[in-house]
């Protein structure tokens, strides 16, 4: 273990767990990142290696076959893996929402039925709220479902489902105006449908086409796509939670252990960022020394070292804020935003301690440049978290005139 961006207060299983999943990275992972990510190769392998060391079920409650493992573990666990290879991270995230979501609100019997299969692998989850003319605004979704007896019909097109190809259960946040007034909010009227498909691109069902991998500048290896619904119909059983008009609210519950992920991704890839530099900075010799020894480099390495640990503390206090029971938006949405932004800032300045071999595709540090824009995006933009943390500063600070 380095001497950056360590965990105090870990129990034996915990540590346990993360030199497990340490191991696997250096071991499995960094070899074959790089070659795998140029050729934009779904990491079948590495995949599999995965679901033998349980981590598809790490955060499932034991009494569905998971490891009932808390939010801290996991995203632990994610920063170990994003250190190696972002994309794989992405792989296990979606699938995790989807199962944090079905676990904190599905019926009795979606949890039995799909929880167990969940923590083996063999379903695989992948959500979707955004839409193409959708961007930030939730709000705004146009996909409807309409009921139709004991069924709905889903209908519209959705847009960037990490794992919407290699996924066989995906949880769809849809309008459905069914028992809302005119005038509802928009929040209020809509719904998270669990909808089950065959893995692949085409049409995956009846009424259900992913069309194809969107073609990304980074984030390769995992597939990213749109998805299609014309006359889509789906049984009642299937809303989430059994009622319509709770969608938002279940989106979100799953959103904010999604952006303390993206968090942990931005640490693994800051972590990896700043190996590389520090690593890179002993060998090449300018001047008659190697460039380590030249103040300015020191600087760099000294305000790349600062950033690893302050987002790694972040990241941490906000995944044990939500394993308290505690709301934590505020503090997801905090190490989001700095986790995300001090990633860039540190990947560049490997980038510029690599010097023109940066920017050869023979070095890692390319591959990082690549990646880390994806997380100033994900799970809501730097802009939205910004919004979110000044809405619940105003909430906490409320001027008492």
């Amino acid at each position: 273990m380095t001497r950056l961006a360590r965990t105090a207060g870990l129990t034996d299983v915990q540590q346990e767990i993360l030199s497990t999943v340490r191991d696997f990275v250096d071991k499995e992972i960094l070899p074959v990142a790089t070659d795998l990510e140029h050729r934009d190769e779904y990491p079948q392998r590495i995949v599999d290696g995965l679901k033998e060391l349980g981590l598809f079920g790490l955060m499932i409650p034991e009494e569905y076959g998971g490891l009932g493992e808390s939010l801290l573990t996991y995203a632990l666990c994610v920063e170990e893996i994003a250190r190696g290879w972002m994309s794989v991270s992405g792989i296990i995230n979606t699938h995790f929402i989807v199962a944090y979501m079905l676990k904190q609100h599905g019926t009795q019997e979606q949890k039995d039925h799909f929880l167990p299969r969940m923590a083996t692998g063999e379903v695989r989850g992948a959500f979707s709220m955004s839409e193409p003319a959708l961007g930030s605004d939730v709000s705004a979704i146009t996909s409807r479902a309409v009921r139709d007896g004991d069924e709905y019909v889903l209908s519209g097109q959705k847009m960037w489902l990490t794992n919407g190809g290699s996924s066989n259960l995906v949880a769809v946040l849809v309008r459905s105006d069914e028992g809302h007034p005119e005038g509802t909010p928009p929040h209020r009227s809509m719904t998270t449908f669990l909808v089950e498909k065959e893995p692949g691109f085409g049409e995956v069902r009846p009424g259900l086409t992913v069309p194809g991998k969107i073609e990304k500048m980074g984030y390769k290896g995992v597939d990213t796509t749109e998805l299609v619904m014309d006359g889509l119909r789906i049984p009642a059983n299937r809303v989430l939670g059994g009622t319509t008009g709770r969608g938002f609210y279940q989106m979100m519950d799953g959103v904010e252990v999604g952006r303390v992920n993206v968090a942990a991704r931005g640490c693994g890839v800051a972590q990896r960022a700043f190996e590389l530099g520090i690593s890179y900075a002993q060998q090449r010799r300018t001047f008659g020394k190697p460039i380590a020894q030249h103040q300015a480099i020191q600087f760099k390495l000294a305000e790349m070292a600062t950033k690893v640990e302050a987002a790694h503390a972040m990241m941490v206090n906000a995944a044990r804020k939500k394993d308290s029971g505690e709301r934590n938006d505020l503090e997801a949405g905090m190490a989001k935003y700095l986790a995300s932004e001090y990633c860039k800032e540190v990947v560049e300045d490997a980038f510029r301690i690599h010097g023109g071999y940066g920017f050869s595709k023979e070095y890692e540090i390319e591959r990082l440049y690549r990646e880390a824009p994806m997380l100033l995006i994900g799970e809501g933009t730097a802009e939205i978290q910004k919004m979110i943390i000044g809405r619940r500063l105003l909430e906490e600070y409320r001027f008492q005139g």
